[in-house]
C-alpha cells in the first residue's frame, strides 16, 4: 500500500478504535487477530521446538518459525486487502475495521481506568486484582504505591507497543505493515523470554521486536513530552531531562523512553526493582520525583495519555493530507 492509502486508513483506524474498542461479544464468537496468530505461535512452539535438541538447532527452529509465522501473517494480510478493494471507494471502511483490531487505545485506558477505581473502591485488594489483568508480576509483592506505579509504567509501555507501534507500521505499510509487527510483538510476548524453554527458540522473536519497537519507543516519549507540554499538571521539560538521562538505564532498550517520558511528566519515579514471579529484577528508575504514586496519580496519567493520543491523530491527519498532495 502507498503511503496516499496507507496514512488515511491509519488515521481511520485510530478513530474507529477509539469510538468502538472491539466488542466483547465478537471477541466471545470469532476471538481477535491476536489469539488468532497466538494460537499459530503456540503450534510452531510445539512442534518445532524440542528440548531434546541442541542450543543451535532450537535457535535456528525458532528462526523459521519466525519466517512461517511472518510468511503467513503476511499472506493473510494481503489476501484481505485485496478483498476488501473489490468495495471499490468504500474500501477504507472495511480495512479500517480490520486495521482497527491492531490497536489497543481503549482497551488500555479501560484497563488502567480499572486499577485508579480498584484503589479508589476497595483499596489496596482491588488495586491488585485490578493491576493483575495487566502486569506480569507478582500483585501480591505490591503495595499501594507499587499497583499504582505498577499501573502508569504499563500505561507508558504499552501506550508504545500497543498503540504507538501498530500505528507507525500500519501507517508505514498500510494492513500488511500492521499485521507483521502485531505478530512479531505477539511473539516476543509469548515466546520472547528468557524461560529456559524459550532461550534459543524465541531468541529470533525477541530480538526483531526490539528492532521494530525502536522507532515507536522514541516518538511515544515525544508524544508524552508534547502532552505534557499542554496539561498544567504536568511538566514536559522535567520528562525531557528524564528521558535523556534515564532511558538508555532501563533493562530494555525500549521500554525505558515511555517510562521515562512519564515519570517526568508527572513528578514520578517509575520502574526499578521489580519481582516477576519469585524473582527479583533489578532495573534502574526512570525519573526522579516521588515513588509514593496514588489513584491520582494513575488519573493523571490517564489524562497525558489521552492527550497523546490526539497528537498521534494529529500526525496520521498531517501526513495524509501531505501525502494525497504529493
Amino acid at each position: 500500500m502507498s503511503l496516499s492509502e496507507s496514512l488515511p486508513l491509519l488515521l481511520a483506524a485510530l478513530v474507529t478504535e477509539a469510538a468502538i474498542g472491539y466488542p466483547a461479544r465478537l471477541f466471545a464468537w470469532i476471538g481477535h487477530p491476536v489469539t488468532w496468530i497466538g494460537g499459530l505461535i503456540a503450534w510452531l512452539d510445539r512442534s518445532l521446538n524440542r528440548e531434546s535438541a541442541s542450543f543451535a538447532v532450537r535457535r535456528m527452529a525458532g528462526v523459521a518459525a519466525l519466517l512461517i509465522l511472518l510468511g503467513v501473517t503476511l499472506a493473510a494480510a494481503l489476501a484481505l486487502v485485496a478483498l476488501c478493494r473489490l468495495a471499490g471507494v468504500l474500501a477504507l471502511l472495511p480495512l479500517a475495521l480490520l486495521a482497527s483490531t491492531l490497536l489497543a487505545q481503549r482497551s488500555l485506558h479501560d484497563h488502567v481506568a480499572d486499577v485508579a477505581a480498584g484503589l479508589e473502591r476497595d483499596g489496596l485488594a482491588g488495586g491488585r486484582k485490578a493491576v493483575s489483568m495487566i502486569v506480569g508480576r507478582d500483585p501480591e509483592s505490591l503495595d499501594e504505591a507499587g499497583v499504582a506505579r505498577a499501573a502508569i509504567e504499563s500505561l507508558a509501555e504499552n501506550f508504545s507497543d500497543g498503540v504507538v507501534a501498530p500505528a507507525f507500521w500500519l501507517g508505514a505499510g498500510g494492513l500488511p505493515g500492521g499485521a507483521l509487527y502485531k505478530a512479531i510483538n505477539t511473539a516476543d510476548s509469548m515466546i520472547g523470554h528468557k524461560h529456559p524453554r524459550h532461550l534459543a527458540f524465541g531468541w529470533a522473536a525477541a530480538r526483531l521486536d526490539d528492532l521494530v519497537n525502536l522507532p515507536a519507543s522514541r516518538l511515544t516519549a515525544l508524544l508524552l513530552i508534547a502532552a505534557a507540554a499542554l496539561d498544567r499538571n504536568a511538566d514536559a521539560g522535567t520528562a525531557w531531562r528524564a528521558v535523556r538521562r534515564d532511558a538508555q538505564r532501563h533493562r530494555s532498550p525500549n521500554a525505558g523512553w515511555p517510562e521515562a517520558a512519564m515519570a517526568g511528566a508527572l513528578g514520578l519515579r517509575l520502574a526499578g526493582p521489580r519481582v516477576y514471579g519469585s524473582v527479583r529484577v533489578e532495573d534502574g528508575w526512570m525519573g526522579d520525583g516521588r515513588a509514593e504514586a496514588t489513584a491520582a496519580d494513575i488519573r493523571r496519567a490517564l489524562t497525558l495519555y489521552r492527550r497523546a493520543c490526539l497528537f498521534l491523530w494529529g500526525l496520521a491527519a498531517a501526513g495524509s493530507l501531505a501525502a494525497l498532495a504529493l
